[in-house]
């Protein structure tokens, strides 16, 4: 678990001390803070993935902490567990989920279900965390597709062409060869060959050399 950090804030210097040692022992990587504005500071410091806030601290609220926190996009992806002991009543529960909090923890907790509810939490950050960085790679993705329509669009507008060398002028007004164009615009690849149309007329030509090369031939025999 050395790859999640929690920030535990407690004004129980016993409390505090027992949690550390928990979560140390359990892997992870622990700050620790005793009231609301040492918090923020250890927030702003070391970007916690989680921060276990107790509700009752000496300067100000738990939920106080958690709003500031929630309110600072810097701080966008933290988890933010509220703890107590004393306000458990469902409805003081609903107050601190209402101040943006990810989940409400009651005391008295025994080590095993203390664990186990940051176990809980931890999952529930991976997995928003994974589908935030799917999100983040479909929005690359959908930008790369834009990209490309818009470069494969180029080739759709009006081209100027030469009527003669049939080069095409490009956006900065240099002309290039027709084949040269498409391979810088498109991931077409030019291949060559004949049409029906000019085989005919290569045909056409090559039976007038030949009747051409008899009759001098025949001419030159007479």
């Amino acid at each position: 678990m050395e790859d999640i950090k929690v920030l535990v804030t407690d004004d129980d210097s016993n409390l505090l001390l027992l949690q550390t040692m928990l979560l140390e022992e359990a892997g992870y990587q622990v700050f620790q803070a005793a009231s609301g504005q040492e918090c923020l500071d250890a927030v702003a410091a070391h970007r916690p993935d989680i921060v276990l806030l107790d509700v009752m601290l000496p300067d100000m609220t738990g939920l106080d902490v958690c709003r500031k926190i929630k309110a600072d996009d810097t701080f966008h992806g933290i988890f933010v567990i509220l703890v107590s002991g004393v306000l458990v009543s469902p409805e003081f529960q609903a107050d601190g989920l209402d101040t943006g909090a990810d989940g409400y923890m009651t005391k008295p907790l025994n080590n095993a279900e203390f664990l186990a509810r940051v176990r809980s939490v931890v999952r529930m950050k991976r997995a928003e965390d994974a589908l935030r960085e799917q999100e983040r790679e479909q929005n690359v993705l959908i930008s790369k597709l834009h990209k490309a329509l818009a470069e494969i669009k180029t080739l759709t507008g009006f081209l100027p062409i030469c009527v003669s060398c049939k080069k095409i002028r490009d956006d900065h007004r240099y002309w290039d060869h027709l084949e040269a164009y498409i391979s810088k615009h498109s991931d077409a690849v030019l291949t060559h060959g004949v049409c029906p149309q000019c085989e005919e007329v290569y045909r056409a030509e090559i039976a007038r050399l030949r009747q051409a090369r008899e009759n001098g031939e025949t001419a030159s025999k007479a």
